[in-house]
């Protein structure tokens, strides 16, 4: 009986089902005067242990033009979800030739940058310039300010650019801190593999913690982000998630069953979950072959949002003083009116 048991322990660690709360009832239920009862009260007490989210609002994101002849996938930061604290905007962009972000400001936000397909070029005021491979990360606080632009690289042969832009509202205390880069190659960003380097399910630690893998990106404010790949329909990973973050799922290729659910939700939807005090992580079902996604989660600030197009602060006062700061070159827009990128001119 004890070798059977530590055979189906393996393979729970193995699978990535095998998280810190349920270890630790998991060594309780080895107490458990009856050994033959034992595997059930481990998948008992498992069940207890790992309780899923569930989808509280989905929201298609719509192509739509954006910056210089890019089209963009926006769902949050749209008309139809707002107010996602910590998060401020999520775009599925596409950039076609001669189409871009060319310099433009920030202030009070970090953004994130992860490419999907292609490469994109960034350059700033402060002097940071490099270039952004297919699975490569970008994580920039632009803290008291910054001017930038980012440009696509376009190759004979090859397809447009795509990726994914994430906007984080920084916490009160560190939105006039110097800007700073996180910058992650393909190959630097770890991966987990919940059934084994040979599974059918791959999750990239963008940042966080995931199945004992952790990302070296740290933001200011918690954040977790992954991007799960899945090669077979009906595929099942849990993923735990810190208690009361708030947490979404941006599906591209494919669709992902959450929770309890029964029905997929399908491409280009983003799901917003749910943050109840019990609800450890999040189940998560590939619906299709080839399903790709990711999924997000972040520590809610308990502050206001007043938003100016790229500048994200906490008053109607300071935003004045943002634009004031922008117009008289000063506290972060030193270069504003005297810099220019030089990928912005070609």
């Amino acid at each position: 009986m004890q070798l059977t048991l530590v055979i189906y322990i393996f393979r729970l660690v193995w699978r990535g089902r095998l998280n810190i709360p349920a270890l630790h009832l998991l060594i309780n239920a080895f107490t458990v005067t009856k050994p033959s009862n034992n595997i059930a009260n481990i998948e008992s007490n498992m069940a207890v242990a790992s309780v899923s989210r569930s989808i509280v609002k989905k929201v298609l994101a719509v192509e739509t033009p954006e910056g210089a002849g890019a089209l963009v996938r926006r769902s949050i930061g749209s008309m139809t979800l707002r107010n996602l604290s910590p998060f401020l905007m999520l775009d599925h962009f596409q950039i076609s030739k001669g189409a871009g972000f060319p310099d433009h400001p920030h202030r009070g936000q970090a953004t994130v940058t992860y490419m999907l397909e292609g490469t994109s070029r960034h350059e700033d005021s402060a002097g940071h310039k490099g270039t952004i491979e297919t699975g490569g990360v970008q994580w920039m606080c632009a803290g008291k300010g910054i001017i930038h632009a980012e440009m696509p690289v376009h190759e004979e042969g090859l397809p447009d650019p795509r990726g994914m832009q994430l906007w984080i509202d920084l916490p009160k205390e560190y939105k006039m801190v110097d800007p700073m880069y996180q910058e992650l190659g393909p190959k630097e960003i770890p991966s987990a593999y919940p059934e084994g380097p040979d599974g059918p399910v791959k999750i990239k630690v963008i940042s966080g913690k995931s199945h004992g893998v952790e990302s070296p990106v740290r933001h200011l404010g918690g954040c977790w982000y992954f991007h799960l790949s899945f090669s077979k329909k009906g595929i099942t990973v849990f993923q735990d998630i810190p208690e009361g973050w708030t947490a979404f799922i941006y599906i591209w290729k494919g669709s992902v069953i959450v929770g309890n659910d029964t029905i997929p939700a399908e491409s280009f939807h983003t799901l917003v979950l749910s943050a109840n005090k019990d609800e450890t992580g999040v189940k998560m079902i590939s619906g299709d072959d080839d399903t790709q996604f990711i999924l997000v989660a972040g520590e809610p600030l308990d502050q206001t949002v007043f938003q100016y197009g790229p500048f994200v602060m906490t008053t109607r006062e300071e935003i004045q003083k943002t634009l004031m700061d922008y117009q008289m070159g000063r506290n972060g827009f030193e270069k504003a009116h005297t810099w220019q990128s030089e990928i912005g001119k070609q």
